[in-house]
């Protein structure tokens, strides 16, 4: 007798087919959350997946891009450099986004040719992390490339040509770990009249921060400089600044009645969010501390700061904020325990702090570091007084600071009966 040929191939291939009968947008859905790796191996899908990859328009080469089957580094940097020339030579469609962030790769000349690519075929968003080794000279062509919506550059070095007139449409700025000149650097901030984010972090080459953007919406600072402007920053909503250095005012450099506070706050109407980090409110102390702000921070709802405890100028300035803050919610105090260990030889004088302070409208309190020391107690204790809606206060102290404190806390008279105070141990 003759066995009947099964029909299973044929259901098979149907089976198999399936996945060339995706429609269109669907398989670009699934490529999107692939890495470029995975995306090119679905080439041998189908027919209809073969080049789909190609025309991918966010193009990502990191660290999962490349294989590990080898450790040494060349190999990796060497099959990196393939990849990319691979991917950017077949690629057929537009590309939005580019970036590149691999830790064994470090700058490479190949990245001019590459950047020169992107910028004719008119990238937006262009991201570049150089993880080892020296700054990178980024390639002047960068400087043409004007349909860029959005540039992020660590450990580079900048140098614009003089022809440069800036980018017309770029929104978002982040450079960290850059070089950049101070002539350069003003130019490239104001040339920008779009530029909506910008964050900086950890440069050389300028020390004076200018900051001129009419359009822009939130800052990011972090650093060594010596000075800082606002100009024409009237719809700047949210602000980081820190300042990586502790350091001496020379008094002398001062005009009389100047202040800090007041210069920094003149551009800055619509804050909403504000963060004082490192030494920044040291800065801000520097001159005659007001008692409060000329023109009141009305859409400030989240502050938060970095002080010393034992310098009566520091509290000055938080003082004056919060009394300038007349719709604040959230406060967040970050004590700076490596100066808490200078004895003060007289108090602040917080008499006087009773009578000019209005009531806050303070719901949410966050207390971080501090060691139990007088000043401490008496801002905390002025905090409660004066905030009759306040919800929570979490205190959590730095370390080596016994439970007595938390004792002392809760004896605190307090203006709002909610008020809850939670006492974190130290990490």
């Amino acid at each position: 007798m003759r066995r009947e040929q099964s029909q299973s191939p044929s259901q098979t291939d149907v089976e198999a087919d399936r996945i060339s009968c995706l429609p269109g947008h669907i398989i670009d859905q699934i490529l999107s959350h692939l890495s470029i790796r995975e995306a090119v191996r679905t080439s041998i899908l189908s027919s209809k997946w073969r080049y789909k990859w190609a025309t991918l328009p966010n193009l990502v080469f990191d660290n999962q891009c490349v294989s590990l089957a080898s450790q040494d580094h060349m190999v990796i940097k060497n099959k990196l450099l393939k990849i990319i020339d691979h991917v950017l030579l077949l690629h057929s469609g537009e590309i939005n986004r580019f970036k590149l962030s691999h830790r064994d790769l470090i700058g490479v000349t190949d990245i001019d040719k590459w950047t020169l690519h992107l910028c004719r075929r008119s990238i937006k968003e262009f991201v570049l992390e150089i993880w080892k080794g020296q700054r990178y000279k980024m390639p002047s062509c960068l400087f043409d490339c004007q349909s860029l919506t959005h540039l992020e550059l660590f450990n580079c070095w900048l140098k614009p040509p003089s022809t440069f007139q800036g980018f017309r449409n770029l929104k978002s700025l982040d450079l960290q770990h850059v070089t950049l000149a101070q002539d350069a650097f003003e130019n490239l901030i104001s040339s920008c009249p779009q530029l909506e984010r910008l964050t900086l972090m950890n440069f050389d080459g300028f020390t004076h921060l200018n900051i001129d953007a009419p359009n822009l919406l939130f800052f990011d600072i972090g650093g060594k400089f010596e000075d800082i402007n606002f100009e024409n920053t009237f719809q700047l909503a949210v602000v980081s600044i820190g300042l990586y250095l502790n350091f001496e005012i020379n008094q002398s450099r001062l005009h009389r009645g100047s202040s800090n506070l007041l210069k920094f706050f003149v551009h800055l109407p619509h804050v909403q969010r504000l963060e004082v980090q490192s030494y920044f409110l040291k800065y801000l102390a520097v001159g005659v501390v007001p008692l409060k702000l000329p023109r009141p921070c009305i859409d400030l709802s989240y502050l938060s700061v970095r002080i010393n405890f034992n310098d009566l100028k520091e509290i000055s300035a938080a003082l004056c904020l919060l009394r300038s803050s007349p719709n604040l919610q959230e406060l967040e105090i970050l004590a700076r325990p490596e100066e808490q260990i200078v004895v003060l030889t007289h108090t602040y004088c917080w008499e006087d702090v009773y009578l000019t302070c209005p009531v806050m409208q303070l719901r949410y309190v966050r207390i971080d570091g501090i060691s139990g020391i007088k000043p401490e107690l008496d801002f905390i204790s002025f905090l409660l007084l004066y905030s009759p809606v306040l919800e929570r206060m979490t205190v959590k102290p730095g370390l080596n600071v016994g439970s007595e404190l938390m004792k002392e806390l809760l004896r605190f008279r307090r203006a709002s009966a909610r008020a809850e105070i939670i006492y974190q141990e130290p990490s």
